[in-house]
C-alpha cells in the first residue's frame, strides 16, 4: 500500500509539472488609492506542488489593484479557523486572512479547503471545499480568488475568465485565447493575412471575427469548442465589426455590399440577413446594450466619426458623443449605464467613458496611440491596446482610472483585446 502511494505521489507530482508559460506577462502601474489589507498564509501541504495556489490567489488580486497583500510568514500559521491567533493579524495590519489546506485522494484528485477571515470581527467570511484533478489546480486558484474579491469588495470576481487578442510576428497573425492571467494561451487561429474584431458569444464558447484570408475583410464564426468555423455570410464587399446580440442569437454586422459601410443583421448560423440601417453615410462599429434593446455604432452622418444609439428594432439615431471631432470603437459597460470608446485629442488617441445619464467624459489613460476597447465583465475594468515604443501592447485601465496595468509579449504585437464573459459554471 506505502509503493502504490508513493507511486501514485510521483504520478501527481509529473501531472502537475508540466510547464505553464505566460503568453501575456502583466506588470501592475497602478493601484487604488484605499487598499483592502490581506493575509494569504501558505496551504497546509502546499509545498507537495509545484504550483502554489496561494502564490496564484495572491497575484490575481494584487492585479485587481484593490488589495495589499500582508506579509503572511508566523510562527505557527494557521489553516483552520480553531487555529487563527487574531492578534497576530491585527499587529500585522491585515484584515483579512486567508487559510486552507490541500489533500491528496487515493482516486488520484486533490481535496483543496479554504476559509476567508474577516481578522476586524474574528469571524469567517466564506469557506469552501473544491475536489479537483491536478490540471484544475489553476484554475480553481482563479475560483478562490473570485470568491475572495466578490466577499471583501461587493463586485463579482473575473479571474477566471478568459481574454482573445491577436498576435503579430512577422507576417504571421495568430488569433489567441487565454486566461485572464495572460496562461494558457492557445492559439485559435493562425494566418499570413490580418485578423481583426475578435468578440465573445455570451455563452463563451465562440468566437466572431474578420478574417484578410480571402484579400477582403469576412466575418467567420469560430466554435471554441468543436473547432470548427463556418464564413458568417457571403456577399459581394466586405464585411466587418462582428457584435453578438445578448441572447447569442443574431451577429450586427457592418456590410459594403450596397455601397458604403451600413448595419446589417444577421443569425448566428448565417440566415436571415437583413439591413439595420439604410443612407448614404457609413455606420459601423455596432454593438448591443445589456439588454438588447439598443444598439450603440460609429458613423459619419454628421460630418465626423462620433457614437450615436438606435433602438435595436429600429428608428431614429441619437447622437450621443460632442466632446472632439473623432469618437470611435463604442462598447457599453456590462450594466449597460455607460459605455467605453476611444477619443482623439491633440491628434492623440485615449480611452474614454461617457456616462448614458449624464452625458459626463471621462478620459482613462493618457498613452497616445489606444485602440480597441473592452469591458470587463463585472464592468470593473478595461482591456484595450496601445503602442509603447512602436510595439503593440495589451493595457487594462480600471473604470475610474486609477489601476492600470501592461500586458505584453516577449516577441511580436499585440492588438485587438477582446474580454470574455462569466460562464455560468463558474
Amino acid at each position: 500500500m506505502k509503493m502504490r502511494f508513493k507511486k501514485w505521489c510521483l504520478m501527481l507530482l509529473l501531472a502537475i509539472a508540466t510547464p505553464l508559460h505566460a503568453a501575456l506577462t502583466i506588470e501592475i502601474t497602478g493601484g487604488a488609492g484605499n487598499q483592502i489589507p490581506l493575509a494569504i498564509v501558505p496551504f497546509a501541504a502546499e509545498s507537495m506542488l509545484p504550483q502554489s495556489m496561494t502564490a496564484i490567489v495572491g497575484s490575481d488580486l494584487a492585479r485587481s489593484g484593490l488589495f495589499r497583500l500582508v506579509d503572511p510568514a508566523s510562527p505557527q500559521p494557521p489553516h483552520d479557523p480553531a487555529e487563527v491567533r487574531y492578534a497576530e493579524w491585527t499587529g500585522k495590519g491585515a484584515e483579512g486572512l486567508v487559510i486552507g489546506s490541500i489533500s491528496a485522494r487515493p482516486d488520484g484528485k486533490l481535496d483543496v479547503r479554504f476559509r476567508l477571515m474577516d481578522v476586524v470581527k474574528q469571524a469567517q467570511l466564506a469557506g469552501f471545499s473544491y475536489t479537483i484533478t491536478p490540471a484544475q489546480l489553476r484554475s480553481t486558484a482563479h475560483k478562490i480568488a473570485d470568491v475572495i474579491y466578490e466577499k471583501l469588495t461587493g463586485d463579482v470576481g473575473v479571474f477566471s475568465t478568459q481574454i482573445a487578442y491577436v498576435v503579430k510576428n512577422g507576417k504571421r497573425f495568430e488569433l489567441q485565447v487565454a486566461d485572464a492571467d495572460g496562461y494558457g494561451a492557445q492559439t485559435v487561429l493562425a494566418s499570413q493575412e490580418p485578423i481583426l474584431s475578435p468578440v465573445w458569444s455570451p455563452d463563451g464558447t465562440r468566437l466572431a471575427y474578420v478574417s484578410f484570408e480571402q484579400k477582403k475583410p469576412i466575418v467567420y464564426v469560430q466554435n471554441l469548442v468543436s473547432g470548427g468555423r463556418k464564413q458568417l455570410v457571403s456577399v459581394k464587399g466586405s464585411a466587418s465589426a462582428p457584435a453578438w446580440s445578448p441572447d447569442g442569437r443574431k451577429l450586427a454586422i457592418a456590410l459594403t455590399r450596397d455601397g458604403n459601410s451600413q448595419l446589417y443583421m444577421v443569425n448566428a448560423d448565417g440566415g436571415n440577413l437583413q439591413r439595420w440601417s439604410a443612407n448614404s453615410i457609413i455606420d459601423t462599429e455596432p454593438d448591443f446594450s445589456p439588454d438588447g434593446k439598443w444598439i450603440i455604432f460609429t458613423s459619419d452622418r454628421g460630418g465626423s466619426a462620433q457614437i450615436y444609439r438606435m433602438p435595436a428594432v429600429g428608428g431614429a439615431a441619437q447622437r450621443l458623443t460632442f466632446d472632439g471631432s473623432y469618437n470611435v470603437s463604442p462598447h457599453f459597460s456590462p450594466d449597460g449605464k455607460s459605455f467605453v470608446f476611444i477619443q482623439r485629442q491633440s491628434g492623440k488617441f485615449h480611452v474614454a467613458v461617457q456616462d448614458l445619464a449624464t452625458s459626463q467624459v471621462q478620459l482613462l489613460t493618457d498613452t497616445p496611440q489606444d485602440e480597441s476597447p473592452s469591458f470587463a465583465p463585472n464592468g470593473k475594468m478595461i482591456i484595450y491596446a496601445t503602442e509603447i515604443n512602436r510595439r503593440g501592447v495589451l493595457a487594462a485601465v480600471s473604470s475610474d482610472g486609477r489601476v492600470k496595468q501592461r500586458l505584453s509579449v516577449q516577441a511580436g504585437d499585440v492588438r485587438e483585446p477582446a474580454w470574455g464573459p462569466l460562464l455560468k459554471n463558474q
